[in-house]
């Protein structure tokens, strides 16, 4: 039977037949289409040879036919990735004598220059280095050459503003090369064609849905603890149930050659490795995130390739096609929550042609195995998220708007705007929206000039080369125990900016705390006993549950519950769930347990019914809408809420329920019946734009526009006012935009309203809070980490810090005495070892200018009214010892504690010493909260 590989260029041919035994289904199907030339949107799995599909034929055509340099240009979203593919294709290049070449960020000015005299006939790169390159008057020239442009993992980009901003610089590019053939490299995605509608519009194009009969094993696992467990649990202080997952992380990574597992968030990560070090120090494993540097992920892959490690535990960050050698099994640890994540994830393993692709969710309990169970199950009957991309992104515009004017200096309106339109996400931008942002880049931003033609001003070069990349730089804030003066953690800048209000509850770690102050990169924070009103540890990097997973979790509890109310056995009930859900019998046990909990005197939540349910000081709302939606109707009901109280209403949601305090049921139920749909858009636009979600967002899109600084920080500029300035202009616009395509789903929450009000969706009360309202007051990590520390244990830490802190002790009397000791080693009545005076000042240690003040007092000399203040607190200092002695030491040391505040808790009675101690402990607090406001 002849092979596709026999329509390749003989030299291809050989080396194909050489190479693979026979063509995967990927090739058979994409080869022939790349051959003769047409656009093509190419879809597979990873590790199904797509990559070589398009290049077999590339090659081909660069063999048969005269190409200058540069004749193709092959665009992948990371450099790991640029690297990856360097080292597979160079292989083929080397063999076919093809000049290829790699280009990004981290390019040597000299590869650059010799990528100019002497280019590739392949260059690799980033989308964001087309617009660097477009900037070049020679690389231009060079640039009218490509024949051919391959976009590797469009799936990753198609929802960023990455994606969108590449459309546009294609769209630039196409000015000089004509009308490239375009291929596209995606794995499976759930909106085939909206991803190919995003490269190619309205070029014609071919869809290549290559999904082959490479199996997928997929299961849901949530173990029930053993008696080793227990022990165990007992051992390392942390919930049983968790070392059970630990444990069969830890077999299951044992049992195969090679093993990924993937976590949510960097936090989740960091935290299962420290565990599973607790159960083997010497386990052969490493963490990969963004957070690492570049140096240590590089480590990291080529140990794992070399099998010098048994497992990678990592995020998002090895999602991608990065060869790491074969993968055994992929392991998911708790909800992948998006279907499209896990099928990508899982396709990491069986990497190659023909094996099975192995995974395992390991899921944790609650909300979390239902959640899984559903995402497995759609994940084997192919139901992927739809894809929701950027439109009309005024920031992006405006960059590209720059590059145009680089490239020409001056260019017509009309000339510019139908470029712009031939991009699918700027398909709907009507002409008078693109006028107010060219008027808005002159008059306002003074980027160009514009009146019958747009020209390009002295600040547009500095602005278009610090805004090449759409990402925004994150800042990294320490959290800071002022109980113990230790670093707990760190948060992200969108955390500070959206959640870090002073006062506000958060988990980091496992543990609740509670902000007193932001200073700087520090985040100074005290630690609370009350976990449930903490907000979990920080989402922002949590992908969104969709609204359908979150309505088909409904769908499962009711099926459970269906057949609880027909009195089927606990076994027959497992068997039933384990025929729809690829889940082991634990797992439906798990979900059984919950909802027998649940139904026997408590209201089960459904897709079509809201339940309320009141506890303290709290209203559940039980709403299956998943976490876009959810977030919508919370901010929507707490805004309108807040104004209503004249206070803000707090508060927090997750896929399956919204947690609001300080508010009554009718009230929301009145919200729900009485606001039109159309409403939502109006009150959130109010409402956000004041929120510290929309400032942190407001900054970044003014950072692209070039409104702000690059090296601007959310603390340290006064975003209201700014925020004020440009009210309504197209960067507030945009703000918008971006917050209601990335964290909010208006038109889905207006059509749930509609359908509240038509009564097709019931909303019931309860009275108390049930198992699954109990839920949402749990942090999903809490139990992987240590328990709780007693209010006891963290007051010893505070009494040690103080003991074991520093102080500065100089005699007054003679001034020749002055040494800096340990509180804990001071004497009961300190005395000066020169002259044996009792008159010794208390100072912080590094206070040696104090000494110097003495003696010049001393010798009559007169003092400056700098010298004369510091006096007058050292002689306060003195004093306190000569009353209290080695307890003015002890009040001195606390953090901000002056003579002022030492004297006001010195001069109290009490019951006992930890009583004192707390005071200091207050008095610190006190002075981390109120510092930023003295001069």
């Amino acid at each position: 039977m002849t092979s596709v590989f026999s329509i390749l260029n003989n030299t291809v041919k050989e080396l194909a037949v050489s190479r693979f035994e026979k063509p995967t289904y990927v090739q058979e199907l994409a080869l022939p289409k790349v051959l003769e030339g047409k656009n093509v949107l190419v879809i597979a799995e990873t590790g199904s040879g797509k990559t070589e599909s398009v290049m077999l034929a590339l090659f081909s055509k660069l063999l048969e036919e005269e190409h200058k340099p540069i004749a193709l240009l092959y665009l992948t979203p990371m450099r790991a990735l640029n690297r990856d593919l360097m080292d597979r294709l160079l292989w083929w290049c080397n063999k076919l004598d093809i000049d290829i070449s790699v280009r990004h960020g981290d390019t040597t000015q000299y590869e650059r220059k010799m990528q100019v005299e002497h280019p590739p006939k392949i260059l690799i790169s980033t989308p964001e280095q087309i617009n660097a390159m477009l900037a070049g008057k020679r690389l231009r020239k060079i640039l009218e050459n490509i024949k051919y442009i391959v976009v590797d993992e469009i799936h990753e980009i198609v929802n960023s503003k990455r994606g969108t901003q590449m459309t546009l610089a294609l769209e630039r590019l196409k000015q000089y090369c004509g009308s490239p053939q375009i291929i596209a490299l995606s794995a499976t995605v759930g909106s085939p064609e909206i991803a190919a509608k995003f490269v190619f519009h309205d070029n014609e194009y071919e869809i290549v849905k290559a999904i082959s009969s490479k199996d997928i094993d997929l299961r849901v696992e949530s173990p029930f603890p053993s008696k080793e467990d227990r022990k165990m649990a007992e051992k390392i202080f942390i919930g049983s149930s968790v070392v059970s997952r630990l444990r069969r992380i830890y077999d299951l990574i044992s049992e195969h050659r090679s093993a990924l597992t993937f976590t949510n968030t960097r936090e989740a990560a960091e935290i299962l490795s420290s565990r599973l070090r607790m159960l083997d120090k010497n386990f052969p494993h490493e963490i990969h995130h963004s957070s690492l540097s570049k140096s240590v992920r590089v480590k990291a892959e080529k140990d794992f390739k070399a099998e010098k490690l048994k497992a990678l535990i990592a995020t998002s960050s090895l999602e991608l096609g990065i060869d790491i050698g074969s993968i055994d099994l992929v392991l998911q640890y708790m909800s992948p929550r998006q279907v499209t994540k896990i099928t990508q994830r899982v396709g990491r393993s069986g990497h190659r042609i023909g094996r099975t692709s192995k995974g395992i969710i390991i899921t944790s309990e609650g909300d979390d195995i239902f959640e899984s169970s559903v995402i497995g199950r759609k994940a084997l009957e192919g139901e992927l998220e739809r894809i929701r991309i950027h439109q009309k992104s005024f920031d992006v515009l405006t960059h590209q708007i720059i590059g145009l004017l680089i490239e020409n200096y001056k260019m017509k309106p009309r000339e510019i705007f139908e470029i712009v339109k031939r991009a699918y996400p700027f398909k709907d931008l009507r002409e008078d929206e693109f006028l107010t942002l060219l008027s808005f880049l002159s008059s306002q931003l003074r980027l160009t000039y514009f009146d019958d033609e747009v020209k390009r001003s002295r600040k547009a070069f500095e602005y278009y080369f610090s805004n090449l990349s759409v990402i925004p730089d994150q800042r990294s804030y320490r959290v800071i125990d002022t109980t113990t003066n230790m670093v707990v953690g760190t948060l992200d800048e969108e955390f500070v900016a959206s959640r870090g209000d002073v006062g506000s509850s958060f988990i980091v770690r496992g543990r609740p705390w509670k902000i007193l102050s932001v200073d700087g990169q520090k985040v100074y924070v005290e630690h609370v006993e009350d976990i449930e009103s903490a907000i979990p540890a920080w989402e922002g990097e949590l992908i969104p549950v969709p609204f359908e997973v979150a309505q088909d979790v409904g769908k499962l509890r009711l099926e459970i519950a269906e057949m609880i109310k027909k009195g089927l056995k606990n076994r027959q009930m497992e068997e039933a769930i384990k025929e729809r859900y690829p889940v082991s019998s634990q797992t439906a046990s798990k979900m059984i347990q919950l909802i027998k909990g649940q139904v026997k005197k408590y209201i089960l939540p459904g897709p079509d019914k809201i339940v309320f349910e009141r506890f303290q000081d709290y209203v559940v709302m039980h709403c299956l809408f998943g976490t876009m939606v959810n977030e919508t109707l919370s901010r929507f009901i707490s805004s309108i809420l807040s104004a209503e109280h004249g206070e803000l209403i707090m508060s927090k949601c997750d896929p399956y329920r919204i947690i609001f305090k300080g508010c009554r049921v009718d009230e929301i139920k009145r919200i729900l019946s009485d606001y039109k749909p159309e409403d939502v858009q109006i009150i959130l636009e109010k409402s956000l734009s004041r929120s510290s979600l929309f400032k942190f967002k407001f900054l970044h899109i003014a950072k692209r526009f070039g409104a702000i600084s690059k090296d601007a920080s959310f603390i340290n500029i006064n975003l209201e006012r700014i925020i004020d300035v440009y009210w309504n202009s197209p960067i507030f616009k945009e703000t918008l935009n971006e917050l209601f395509t990335e964290k909010l789903d208006l038109e889905k929450t207006k059509e749930i309203i509609k359908i509240i009000q038509d009564k097709k969706i019931k909303i019931v009360e309860g009275k108390e809070l049930s198992p699954l309202g109990k839920l949402g007051f749990r942090y999903e990590l809490q139990d992987v980490v240590k328990p709780d520390r007693p209010e006891k244990e963290i007051f010893k830490m505070f009494r040690k810090r103080i003991m074991n802190s520093k102080v500065r002790l100089l005699c007054i009397n003679c001034g020749k005495y002055s040494i800096a000791n340990y509180v804990k080693n001071i004497e009961n009545k300190p005395r000066c070892r020169k002259c044996q005076s009792r008159l010794i000042a208390i100072l912080k240690p590094h206070r040696t200018e104090s000494q110097e003040i003495v003696k010049k007092w001393l010798s009559g000399k007169e003092l400056n009214e700098t010298e004369e203040r510091k006096l007058s607190d050292i002689k306060k200092a003195a004093d306190l010892c000569i009353v209290y002695g080695k307890k003015a030491a002890i009040t001195l040391a606390g953090r901000g504690i002056g003579p002022q505040t030492a004297t006001r808790i010195l001069s109290r009675m009490y019951r006992n010493e930890d009583e004192y101690f707390k005071q200091i402990l207050k008095a610190e607090k006190e002075f981390i909260k109120n510092k930023k406001y003295w001069t």
